[in-house]
């Protein structure tokens, strides 16, 4: 059997195997990306994609913000169009979050995160359709919005095989087995790859993997649903999180919007789990946003479906080396889409232990919770906030 030889292998084609493969072919780095199904196959096709780099960790919010702006010149990096829109994002917060926001929006305005903060009364007269119930201050993400996952999966992806990645679709990893040379990497084909470093960024089959070569990472998954509506006669109506009522809310297109939950939902196995969106969870998300938003009684039920999360314990990636020239990208939790255009570069540092690696990645590091190091984001239990 012959054994093909690579610089790096990357188990995973999910939107963060794709930055990651996008950024080390553009070094001339010779890679191989392995993948069950195809680009954007799993999770990633799922996500809302919402594009946003209202973060509290410093770190994360300069990285949304490099991604955003890739996404704005992504057909010219690319030659893919990723379907980015700009809507700007609204985040409604209770009146306990106040202080930990203000401080916030003047971090992110300082690293260029363009932030506007509201009262509950300059709120109502700026977005009289909400109801104020609730609210002790709002935060205006002037440049948020939201792509096509699967577009922009794929630009990244068909991009770094033009400069040189090797695909291997169809093709799920089974081994990893590592060496003095590196890493063999065996799929259930039964072919074997000799990579020099291997990064998993498998999403919720990522811990299984580590624990191949020894990383126990306690990495959970949890099923998450998004339920579609059309406007019909509501009037189209702002992107916004709702951390009272605890939903997420974006526009698709012309005629429909999207919701999801922002909070912790039950455990699921990755392969086995209910993808279908059920009656009463797309009730449970309606009721929520027409008591923020009355009029959106009048829209209508289009659909839904449900996908998976790989959480961490503190709900903030897990970036590092897990085993000699073994890295993980994983345990995003439901904000990794936004992450990853960007994201990809610090990671093809870590892996090409490069020079100018940001200090600040191994806030990640995915023994952190061992030593007690857990981190601290998001606001309350809204950890997805990052």
């Amino acid at each position: 059997m012959t054994v093909e030889t690579f610089d790096v292998g990357i188990v995973g084609a999910g939107v963060h195997g794709a930055s990651a493969a996008f950024h080390l072919a553009s070094r001339g780095v010779r890679v191989v990306i392995f993948e069950r199904w195809t680009p954007a196959g799993g999770p990633t096709g799922r996500s809302s994609a919402v594009c946003r780099a209202y973060y509290t960790n410093t770190f994360l919010a300069a990285a949304a913000r490099d991604s955003i702006a890739m996404m704005e010149r992504f057909q010219e990096l690319t030659g893919v169009d990723a379907g980015f829109r700009r809507t700007g994002m609204l985040f409604l917060h209770p009146p306990e979050d106040v202080f930990d926001v203000e401080a916030s929006a003047e971090r992110l305005n300082r690293l260029g995160v363009s932030i506007a903060l509201f009262d509950p009364g300059r709120f109502v007269q700026e977005y009289p359709e909400f109801d104020r119930d609730g609210i002790g201050v709002a935060a205006l993400e002037r440049d948020a919005g939201y792509a096509d996952p699967h577009a922009t999966t794929e630009g990244l992806f068909r991009r770094a095989v033009e400069l040189g990645a090797a695909a291997r679709m169809g093709e799920r990893v089974v081994g990893l087995e590592p060496s003095e040379r590196g890493v063999t990497v065996t799929t259930d084909g039964g072919t074997a790859s000799s990579c020099g470093r291997v990064l998993i960024a498998a999403g919720p089959w990522t811990a299984p993997l580590a624990a191949q070569v020894g990383a126990n990472l306690p990495l959970t998954v949890e099923r998450h649903v998004v339920a579609t509506f059309r406007w019909a006669g509501a009037d189209p109506t702002p992107a916004h999180a709702d951390l009272i009522g605890g939903y997420y809310f974006r526009p698709e297109g012309e005629d429909l919007y999207l919701v999801g939950p922002v909070h912790p939902e039950p455990r699921a196995d990755p392969d086995a789990f209910d993808e279908e969106i059920r009656d009463d969870e797309i009730r449970r998300l309606a009721e929520a946003v027409v008591r923020r938003v009355p009029h959106l009684e009048r829209s209508e039920v289009h659909g839904g479906w449900a996908s998976l999360y790989d959480v961490s314990p503190d709900w903030q990636p897990v970036i590092g080396e897990v085993a000699p020239n073994v890295f993980v990208d994983a345990g995003t939790s439901g904000h990794g889409f936004k992450l990853a255009p960007a994201l990809g570069r610090h990671v093809a540092d870590l892996i090409s232990r490069s020079a100018d690696l940001d200090p600040r990645l191994a806030e990640f590091d995915p023994f952190r919770f061992s030593r007690g190091s857990a981190l601290s984001a998001g606001y309350r239990d809204a950890w997805i906030l990052g």
